[in-house]
């Protein structure tokens, strides 16, 4: 679909109404009893689905399937500092602005700068916040002093700049923050995270830090569920993404074409790569993030492939990407396995086991789609982008798939239920 085409989409188009008894506040004592949602597509009639248990996911997938999974952690992001006045001042780290490389920053032993929001900033004119932290028996002293927002831009709406120093050397900001930060729950399960989400709100197979948002499709995966799909044949392979706040961004405008994509780092193992490309059967999915990832990978293949020395920092995909590639007369796309091959022909010329980049991709109704065959996800908010790239996999059934759901009493959002969806055949 062309880029005009996509613009004039409106948000308003997917909307429905979502109880607030429907929100999932806490998970399921067991994790892979939730209901799994199975959707499947046809030419013609309509779409079957039908209720399973998550623990049933092995037995439904093919044994040539090639699941494909985030492997990010959640961090602490949230700190809380307390100023001599008695003012609490809460700050909501994002992402790594120095070093902006998550690796490097994570590495750092005496400073470090976020891009952050800041709760009760009007409270916080100048100066650093301090708070002493107990971790091993040590008390290190962490100072945040807020240095300007990203783009030179100042309100209360706007994030910050805010850099980060400590006075032991024996610690990085990972280490800090486990201890003295709090884990960042959604917004709209409007509650203060408890100990139990630090172990519910991650996936048994995250173990990279950096995201502020769990990629929830994986929560419903269990060892035992792992270890029935490897018994079965099933191979897995790792993406990193880590999920910003952006993801619970609402849409505001009418139109999508005025909404703008959050931007998320992520990275891509040679070893994920050459399972795609050599892999012969289904390509599932699981969540949003990890779709995002590799419908992302396309793009930066084909940069590769029309220019083999493109530097790394030309490889970011943006928000529209693929909509203005479509406004060209000639058709300039190429095979799904041509992009992965040059993205392993430049890891290769570059010495590197892995890709590292980021994407603003928005993946939206008219979207071509180059690798998957299904998605494993949750039920997500009302005019959501999460909801707009369902919209563009399963087409206009996603309204079929939410009725069915809301009328069999499944949970939402990122401790609810989940489904797997088929690719909507055309």
């Amino acid at each position: 679909m062309k880029k005009d085409s996509v613009h004039k989409i409106r948000i308003t188009d997917f909307n429905y109404q979502l109880p607030d008894e429907k929100i999932a506040k806490y998970p399921l004592s067991r994790r892979d009893q939730s209901k799994l949602l199975t959707y499947e597509g046809s030419e013609s009639g309509s779409p079957v689905i039908t209720t399973q248990t998550f623990t049933n996911l092995p037995n439904y997938l093919p044994s040539d399937t090639l699941l494909l999974v985030n492997n990010t952690r959640v961090i602490h992001a949230r700190l809380l500092f307390k100023k001599e006045s008695g003012a609490n001042i809460e700050i909501f780290c994002l992402s790594p602005f120095d070093p902006s490389d998550y690796t490097a920053n994570f590495a750092q032993t005496k400073s470090c700068s976020w891009v952050c929001m800041i709760g009760n900033l009007r409270r916080w004119k100048s100066g650093p916040l301090s708070m002493v932290i107990d971790i091993n028996g040590d008390a290190v002293t962490l100072q945040a002093e807020r240095i300007t927002a990203p783009d030179g831009k100042e309100g209360p709406s706007t994030d910050s700049i805010v850099k980060f120093t400590w006075d032991n050397t024996g610690y990085t900001f990972p280490d800090l923050i486990e201890v003295a930060g709090k884990l960042p729950i959604p917004p709209y399960l409007n509650r203060q995270a408890e100990d139990s989400d630090d172990e519910t709100y991650q996936t048994v197979y995250s173990h990279v830090e950096g995201s502020v948002a769990a990629p929830t499709a994986g929560l419903h995966f269990t060892p035992e569920i792992l270890k029935a799909i490897e018994e079965k044949g099933i191979k897995t392979a790792q993406v990193t993404l880590h999920v910003g706040a952006g993801t619970f961004k609402p849409v505001k405008s009418e139109h999508i074409a005025d909404h703008e994509m959050h931007n998320e780092f992520f990275s891509v193992s040679r070893e994920t790569i050459e399972k795609l490309l050599h892999h012969k059967g289904k390509i599932v999915v699981v969540g949003t993030t990890s779709m995002r990832t590799l419908e992302s990978l396309y793009y930066i293949g084909k940069k590769l492939n029309s220019n083999p020395d493109t530097k790394a920092d030309k490889l970011s995909v943006n928000q529209w990407e693929p909509y203005e590639e479509a406004n060209h007369e000639n058709d300039n796309s190429i095979a799904p396995a041509t992009a992965l091959k040059a993205i392993l022909e430049y890891l290769k010329k570059n010495g590197q086991e892995s890709l590292m980049s980021s994407t603003r991709l928005m993946i939206a109704p008219g979207y071509t789609f180059h690798y998957p065959d299904a998605l494993i996800t949750n039920f997500h908010q009302p005019q959501s982008t999460l909801l707009l790239l369902v919209s563009a996999f399963a087409g206009d059934n996603w309204k079929s798939i939410y009725e069915y759901a809301l009328q069999n009493n499944y949970r939402f959002l990122s401790y609810g239920d989940s489904s797997i969806i088929w690719k909507n055949i055309k």
